[in-house]
């Protein structure tokens, strides 16, 4: 089955291959991997009519995950709040600098591996400069490599299977990442 999602700051809309058929309702919030990570995005619909509008084509923007949980809510205001500082230091060291770069926004992957900044007005080397020193200080200080893995994998390698290795012997309802279960 394939879903359609909106993800992304600009909201552009994505197929999503999903693999059981669930029930979601429209404007839901889910999680989605993408060619840049995993992403937080919001449900629109399933594509079955729509598969067939395109002749049985039907091309994938990636992978769905999940739908979100309390537990993945509370990771993305965590996010939102660290992508609205880095924001504020970007705007300050381009004050301090002299750059007429405006910023407009930045984008947080919900893995915590990417973070985008937009901007308004000509980018320079300075600003690249700038923006990947961020990245590099704010992942630093963040450090979601650990905790991005364990969304993507859950628990451990086969996750929510028999042959799951990482789910102790009483399954996935033991495991301190259960809202991460593929099982689920």
């Amino acid at each position: 089955m394939t879903f359609l999602v909106r993800v992304g700051q600009f909201g552009q809309v994505g197929r999503f291959q999903a693999e059981n058929s669930r029930a979601l309702e429209y404007g839901c919030r889910v999680i989605v991997q993408t060619a840049r990570g995993l992403e937080a995005g919001e449900y629109l619909d399933a594509e079955e009519v729509h598969a067939k509008s395109l002749g049985g084509q039907s091309l994938h923007d990636g992978q769905f995950v999940r739908a979100m949980t309390t537990q993945d809510e509370l990771l993305e205001q965590r996010l939102n709040k660290n992508k609205n500082e880095a924001i504020t230091a970007c705007q300050q060291l381009l004050t301090e600098r002299k750059l007429e770069a405006v910023i407009l926004d930045a984008d947080q992957t919900f893995d915590g591996k990417r973070l985008y900044f937009y901007f308004s007005g000509d980018v320079s080397e300075q600003v690249d400069e700038i923006t990947d020193a961020l990245g590099e200080v704010y992942d630093s200080e963040i450090n979601f490599a650990e905790f991005a893995e364990s969304l993507t994998q859950g628990c451990g390698p086969s996750c929510g299977t028999k042959e799951g290795s990482g789910c102790g012997t009483s399954g996935c309802g033991s495991c301190s990442l259960k809202s991460a279960c593929k099982s689920d």
